[in-house]
């Protein structure tokens, strides 16, 4: 994931963009033709976290750290230096 201001997202079209609240502190962001999840936000905050993935190449984006490390599956080898999050 990445992240932005709410207010500096722009879209270039979200006909198909959907928002479903799936908690009562969060809501998430999904594509209602093809299912894709697009975004999270909390209902709290002024940003929008953004499923890197979705985005066009290049990014320019860079991992800033691993998350919930301690969750991760055997197969997975985190060897790059960057920081692990063992937990929230």
């Amino acid at each position: 994931m990445t992240g932005c201001p709410s207010a500096a997202l722009q879209l270039t079209s979200s006909d198909s963009l959907t928002w479903y609240r799936s908690s009562e502190k969060a809501e998430r962001g999904f594509c209602h033709v093809c299912g894709g999840n697009l975004f999270w936000r909390q209902l709290a905050s002024d940003t929008v976290s953004i499923t890197a993935g979705t985005l066009d190449l290049p990014t320019g984006l860079e991992i800033s750290e691993h998350i919930y490390v301690a969750d991760k599956s055997d197969y997975y080898t985190l060897d790059d230096g960057v920081h692990q999050r063992l937990a929230e």
